[in-house]
């Protein structure tokens, strides 16, 4: 099955460039050094799949010319990846149909609480419809044809869930993974990992952390991502990493 893969956004919470910073980063004139809020979108088999939809999905979705997504996948509840969920309802009401939402158990009460207004017997006239589809007991879901394999790792003490999808994998706001669940990564072509910065962080990989994940996989292509403004500039930085590592950006496409 072919597949087209889209950086919607590569950028941390805060996005690239940061309110009221001045650095080289920030203020760069390249445009693989602005970075929205970390996204991906799989387009395959007549369908697709956007991962996160943090406060820029309808940035995103107009910029890419967007008008129908077949489901969202969270990867946990943290707004910078549920912040942009009220924007479905364009979709709900010029495609008619409810925004299936694939999370854990844990994200799916955070999204109730955060848009309750869209749940319960009062639900206020014009809210987004989504439809939530809990995932935690599941060893694989599938939307159409796409099949996808949940990937568990923690945030700092926060529990994240990456995505196994054919011969690509999803990881993002990763900072440490179990062995067994490494495992489920093997035989993948393109690792998609989160990347932060070149020093520590205490809920993030950073590059160097990512790397020894990616090598223990064995990827042909690894992609980082969920790059803060300290990442250095993208002409810098890509020169120096590993053969097959990349620094992914805004609006870069694959295709496998």
């Amino acid at each position: 099955m072919s597949k087209k893969i889209t950086f919607l956004g590569t950028g941390t919470s805060q996005g690239v460039p940061m309110i009221g910073c001045h650095c080289r980063v920030c203020t760069s004139d390249d445009e693989r050094d602005h970075r929205l809020r970390t996204s991906l979108m799989i387009e395959a088999a007549g369908k697709r799949v956007v991962i996160d939809a943090g406060p820029d999905f309808r940035q995103q979705m107009l910029h890419h010319r967007v008008e129908d997504v077949d489901a969202i996948l969270l990867t946990h509840e943290h707004r910078d990846h549920t912040g942009g969920l009220d924007e479905v309802r364009s979709i709900n009401y010029f495609r008619r149909h409810e925004m299936p939402i694939y999370c854990t158990a844990r994200t799916a009460e955070a999204v109730r609480r955060d848009y309750a207004y869209a749940f319960g017997d009062n639900r206020y006239p014009g809210a987004p419809m989504l439809s939530l589809h809990v995932i935690d007991s599941l060893d694989s879901f599938s939307i159409g044809e796409l099949e996808f394999v949940p990937v568990y790792g923690s945030h700092s003490f926060l529990p994240v869930v990456g995505y196994r999808f054919g011969d690509c994998a999803y990881l993002t706001d990763f900072k440490s993974i179990e062995a067994e669940e490494v495992e489920k990564l093997r035989g993948v072509e393109v690792l998609i990992i989160n990347g932060l910065r070149h020093t520590p962080h205490p809920s993030h990989f950073s590059i160097a952390e990512a790397t020894e994940v990616a090598r223990q996989v064995s990827p042909k292509q690894t992609y980082f991502t969920h790059c803060c403004h300290e990442i250095g500039l993208y002409t810098e930085v890509e020169p120096t990493l590993p053969e097959g590592m990349h620094l992914a950006y805004d609006g870069l496409t694959i295709r496998l």
